[in-house]
C-alpha cells in the first residue's frame, strides 16, 4: 500500500455531527450498529470469534472504570474526572493493535487505551483523586503518563518516534523489533499549534507515529464545525501523509485501519492521520454541563450507534456468545468496580515533602535546601504532618 492510498480525495466537503446520517463513501466501517459485518475494499478484520469476544470484554470493562470513577467525582472522592463514554470503541480497537514495542502518547482521557496496555486503573484514579501524578512507571507499559496541556503529547510522540528512528528499530524487517508511536488527541486539538507543528515535523523526518484523533465533535463546548471546515482526516494530505476517516463506533475497523497505520510506521513509511468519528456521550469532564450547549435530540440519534451494543449484537447474532458470557463479563465488571471502590477509598493522601522528591532523579543540593525549609515551615503548625522523617 503506498503512502496516497488512504482517502479518496476531496469527494466529501463536510462531516459534522448533524449530516452524519449522510455516511459518506470514505468512512472504514467493518460492523455496523446493528451488530452486522462489512466488507471493506482496502481494510479487514483478520481476527476469529474470540478475539471479538476479548474485545467485548475490554469495551466493557473500560466503560465500568468510567462508570465508576464518574460516580466517585460526584461523590466527592476524586476532584476531577474525563469521561470516555462513548469513545470505548475506539479505544479498545487501537490499543488491541498495538504491539508490545509501541509506545503510546495519551491525553487525558485513554482510560481504554490504558486498559489494554495493562496500566492499573487505580493508578488512574490516583491521579484525579490527587494523591500522585500519575502512579504507573511510563517504560513498563509503554504508556506515556496522561497529558493535560492540549496537544502536546503529539510533539513528545513525533520527537520520541525520530528516536526510535535514530534507535534503528524501524524498517529492519524484525517484526518484534520493529516500533511505531501512537499519539492520541481529539478534534479541538487539531486547532492547537503544537499538532500542526508535529504533523510538519513528522512528515519531513517520515516519522514512525499514527496520529489518532477521537473526533467525538465536542472541544468541550465549542461543536466540530468551529475547528474545520473539511473533514479532519483531508488535513494530512497537505502535510505529506495518509489521512483515513474511520467508524470510531466500530471497534473492529479501529482495529484493522490503526493495525495497517502502525504496520506503515514500523516498516518505515512514514505518519498517518486515523480520524476516529465517535462521540462523546458524556460531559467533556464532570465540571462541565452538555446539556447547555447541545441538543438532546442528537445524543439520542448516537445512542443508536453504542460501540459496545453492536458487538453484543453480533456475538448475540452469530452464536459466538451466550447470555452465559454476557454475564459472567457483567460480573467481572461489577468485581472490578468494588475493587477501585475500596481502593479508591485507601488511597493514602501523599507526605507534603513527596513533592520534592519527584522533580529530578537526583536530587540537587538547592532541591534539598527547599525541602528542608519547607519541613521546617510545616512544623511549626500545631498539626503538623508526622511523615517528615528525614527532612529535617
Amino acid at each position: 500500500m503506498t503512502n496516497l492510498d488512504f482517502g479518496s480525495g476531496l469527494g466529501e466537503v463536510f462531516g459534522p455531527g448533524q449530516h452524519d446520517a449522510r455516511r459518506g463513501p470514505d468512512l472504514v466501517q467493518l460492523l455496523t450498529p446493528e451488530g452486522e459485518r462489512r466488507e471493506h475494499p482496502h481494510f479487514s478484520f483478520d481476527l476469529d470469534d474470540d478475539a471479538i469476544r476479548g474485545f467485548y470484554r475490554d469495551l466493557v470493562m473500560s466503560r465500568r472504570i468510567d462508570t465508576e470513577a464518574t460516580a466517585l467525582q460526584r461523590q466527592g472522592e476524586l476532584g476531577i474526572w474525563a469521561s470516555l463514554l462513548g469513545q470505548e470503541a475506539a479505544q479498545v480497537g487501537s490499543g488491541r493493535a498495538l504491539s508490545p514495542q509501541d509506545f503510546v502518547f495519551p491525553t487525558y482521557r485513554e482510560h481504554g487505551v490504558a486498559w489494554c496496555r495493562d496500566v492499573e486503573p487505580l493508578h488512574l484514579l490516583g491521579l484525579f483523586r490527587g494523591v500522585d501524578q500519575g502512579g504507573w512507571e511510563p517504560t513498563e507499559h509503554n504508556f506515556g503518563l496522561y497529558t493535560i496541556v492540549i496537544g502536546a503529547q503529539t510533539l513528545h510522540a513525533t520527537g520520541y518516534a525520530m528516536g526510535m528512528q535514530r534507535d534503528g528499530v524501524v524498517g529492519t524487517g524484525d517484526a518484534g523489533r520493529d516500533a511505531a508511536v501512537i499519539a492520541y488527541f481529539g478534534d479541538g486539538a487539531t486547532s492547537q499549534g503544537d499538532v500542526n507543528e508535529s504533523f510538519i515535523w513528522a512528515s519531513v523526518f517520515n516519522a514512525p507515529v499514527v496520529f489518532f484523533c477521537q473526533n467525538n465533535q465536542w472541544a468541550i463546548s465549542e461543536p466540530i464545525e468551529r475547528q474545520t471546515r473539511i473533514p479532519l482526516y483531508h488535513r494530512a494530505l497537505g502535510f505529506g501523509f495518509p489521512g483515513i476517516r474511520v467508524d470510531g463506533n466500530d471497534v473492529l475497523a479501529c482495529y484493522a485501519v490503526t493495525q495497517m497505520a502502525l504496520r506503515r510506521a514500523r516498516e518505515g513509511s512514514g505518519p498517518t492521520f486515523i480520524e476516529a468519528y465517535t462521540y462523546r456521550m458524556g460531559a467533556h469532564t464532570t465540571s462541565d454541563d452538555p446539556t447547555k450547549y447541545r441538543l438532546t435530540d442528537e445524543l439520542e440519534h448516537w445512542k443508536l450507534k453504542d460501540p459496545i451494543a453492536r458487538v453484543k449484537a453480533y456475538l448475540s447474532r452469530t452464536g459466538a456468545a451466550d447470555e452465559g458470557y454476557f454475564n459472567e463479563v457483567d460480573t467481572e465488571s461489577n468485581a472490578l468496580a468494588a475493587r477501585l471502590r475500596e481502593g479508591c477509598l485507601a488511597m493514602p493522601d501523599p507526605s507534603p515533602l513527596s513533592i520534592f522528591d519527584q522533580v529530578y532523579a537526583d536530587q540537587t543540593p538547592e532541591l534539598a535546601e527547599q525541602k528542608a525549609q519547607f519541613a521546617t515551615y510545616l512544623a511549626s503548625f500545631a498539626d503538623a504532618p508526622e511523615n517528615l522523617e528525614g527532612a529535617r
